[in-house]
């Protein structure tokens, strides 16, 4: 299997909604989640209001993440981009700006990759492009627990990051926050990018 990571752009844009339709219980999200100001109704909100969000950020010029793809065809999604951008992010975290911080605050492999290695393959494609453009911190928020479905880890499995890396920037028993120095020399990757 030959496996690519690529920056979200315009002309992935279909590639995107593809991954998004086949997620099962996540697709409906379209990544808006961090966009809306508040959790308050976010489980009211229909897969069509959500695509809305993203339709209005990418005519924005917003494009805030990384697609994989397994021998050509999109197979996965990772939501990256500077951290503060996300004001809601920010507050329920309670986080101090930091303009050079960036954050990875979605994870999306629809069920027929799960468990194949592919979220790792794309975390790693996606932290090679980031020290490639400089990027100095990065930080990831996923969930803790017993008994989590996949759509409770729809920030990542901890476990993966810890692989790649990260710390504990600060410790909590159900939503820590991890962290990873790019500066300096990066670990090899598994993923073209």
């Amino acid at each position: 299997m030959r496996y690519e990571v690529h920056r979200f752009s315009t002309e992935r844009l279909a590639d995107f909604f593809a991954v998004h339709s086949t997620a099962n219980e996540a697709g409906w999200c379209f990544c808006a989640a961090w966009w809306v100001p508040t959790w308050e109704g976010w489980g009211a909100r229909s897969a069509e209001d959500n695509r809305s969000v993203r339709d209005r950020l990418c005519e924005a010029g917003q494009y805030d993440g990384y697609l994989i793809y397994v021998d050509g065809r999109p197979a996965g999604w990772c939501q990256a981009g500077p951290r503060d951008r996300l004001r809601k992010l920010c507050n329920q975290y309670n986080l101090e700006p930091s303009p050079e911080t960036w954050a990875i605050t979605c994870l999306l492999i629809p069920p027929e990759h799960r468990r194949s290695g592919l979220a790792s393959r794309l975390l790693d494609g996606v932290l090679a492009d980031l020290r490639s453009m400089v990027v100095r911190r990065v930080e990831a928020f996923p969930r803790r627990g017993d008994g989590l479905e996949a759509g409770d880890l729809w920030t990542g499995p901890e476990e993966i990051y810890r692989r790649a890396g990260f710390d504990v920037a600060r410790e909590d028993s159900r939503r820590p926050i991890l962290a990873l120095d790019l500066e300096g020399p990066g670990k090899p990757t598994g993923g073209d990018r």
